[in-house]
């Protein structure tokens, strides 16, 4: 059976800039809805994360909140408990790229924490790119890029056409003025990523070439229904 690679950020918190440490982790429905969406194609799932961590699931995207009610949130929550593949993740280093068809990297408040500057990670990015093989990021997940910049500045995948949470939705999630900093003004300013956005919140993908990337949580299931296509 194909396998699908889901890096996943070991971090429970995200630090602000006043030293706050906001509860985080990924965000569910960017996991949990192309997980089911590679399942349901036949798909065998394996989680690695920074350590081989067992990731931590932000509990606001547990929440009746964010799942339009408790109804939802049960079912979030039982979906979580289901993908058990995703509580007992690989270290990032220990992975071999030809056991796997794709990369998905979930986002959530995680990534921002610790992927922007695991080596570990950044390298399997540059390896994968290399490989050929579809590279897929969500949300906050495209964070992980920053560790693929090299001494020099550059990185493989400067000047790639991609998205990934933008400023406007930082700001409407409420953290923008109190963060560190923000997810695409790195990737313009220090990737030199050909950034694109839509109106915040809605759904957007972008495509170049192997790399998959989705603006915010609503992109997540439709990104992987993407990757998938360039799977079949």
């Amino acid at each position: 059976m194909a396998k699908i690679l889901f890096v996943i950020t070991a971090s429970d918190h995200w630090t602000l800039a006043d030293g706050t440490r906001q509860p985080a982790g990924f965000w569910a429905e960017e996991a949990l809805g192309p997980y089911a969406v590679f399942k349901e194609a036949g798909y065998e799932i394996v989680a690695a994360t920074p350590g081989g961590v067992p990731p931590t699931a932000d509990a606001l995207s547990l929440s009746p909140d964010f799942n339009g009610g408790e109804e939802g949130a049960e079912r979030m929550r039982t979906a979580l408990r289901e993908a058990t593949e995703l509580a007992q993740p690989l270290r990032i280093e220990d992975v071999r790229i030809e056991d796997y068809a794709a990369v998905f990297y979930p986002g959530g408040w995680g990534p921002m924490e610790d992927l922007p500057d695991d080596a570990e990670s950044g390298k399997l990015l540059t390896e994968w790119l290399a490989s050929g093989k579809p590279v897929s990021l969500v949300c906050h997940g495209p964070a992980a890029l920053l560790a693929t910049i090299g001494p020099d500045g550059t990185s493989p995948f400067t000047g790639y056409r991609l998205t990934g949470l933008s400023n406007a939705e930082e700001k409407q999630n409420g953290l923008a003025d109190r963060a560190k900093w923000l997810l695409q003004d790195r990737l313009v300013g220090e990737l030199g990523a050909d950034y694109r956005e839509t109106e915040p919140f809605a759904p957007h993908i972008e495509i170049d070439r192997t790399l998959y990337t989705g603006q915010n949580p609503g992109s997540a299931t439709p990104l992987a229904q993407e990757v998938l296509k360039a799977l079949s």
